[in-house]
C-alpha cells in the first residue's frame, strides 16, 4: 500500500495505491491527521485510482476523516475510483454522505479550488 499527501491550497489530496485494508489502515489514519492537523487544511479529496482493493477499515478511514472535515468546516470529495471500488462505496453508502466524481478535476472543482 501506498500513500501520497499532497497540499494543494486548503485541499489535501490524498492518493491511496493499492489495497486499502486493515493491515493499512493505522498507517494511513495516522499520517493523515498529523498532516491535516500540521497544515491546517479543511477540505479533503481522496483519489482512488491506484487502489485495487478496499475493505471496511480503508472505509472507515474514508469516513473518518469525512466527519474530521465537516467538523473543521470542511468538505470532502472522492475521484477516479474504478467501478468495482465504485460499486463498494455505493453499497456502504458513502456515495450519500461523500461525493464521487470520475475525475480529480471534477472534484476539485466542487470543492471550489478549479484547476482548469
Amino acid at each position: 500500500m501506498g500513500l501520497n499527501l499532497k497540499r494543494l491550497g486548503n485541499i489535501m489530496l490524498i492518493e491511496v495505491c493499492g489495497e486499502f485494508d486493515l493491515s493499512a489502515a493505522d498507517y494511513c489514519r495516522q499520517e493523515i491527521d498529523q498532516k491535516i492537523r500540521a497544515e491546517g487544511i479543511k477540505d479533503i479529496l481522496f483519489d482512488l485510482e491506484k487502489v485495487a482493493f478496499i475493505d471496511s477499515s480503508g472505509l472507515g478511514v474514508i469516513l473518518g476523516r469525512y466527519r474530521k472535515a465537516k467538523e473543521n468546516g470542511g468538505r470532502m470529495a472522492i475521484s477516479n475510483a474504478n467501478p468495482r471500488i465504485t460499486k463498494i462505496l455505493e453499497l456502504s453508502g458513502i456515495t450519500r454522505l461523500i461525493p464521487v466524481y470520475p475525475t480529480t478535476s471534477q472534484a476539485l472543482r466542487f470543492l471550489g479550488r478549479g484547476v482548469g
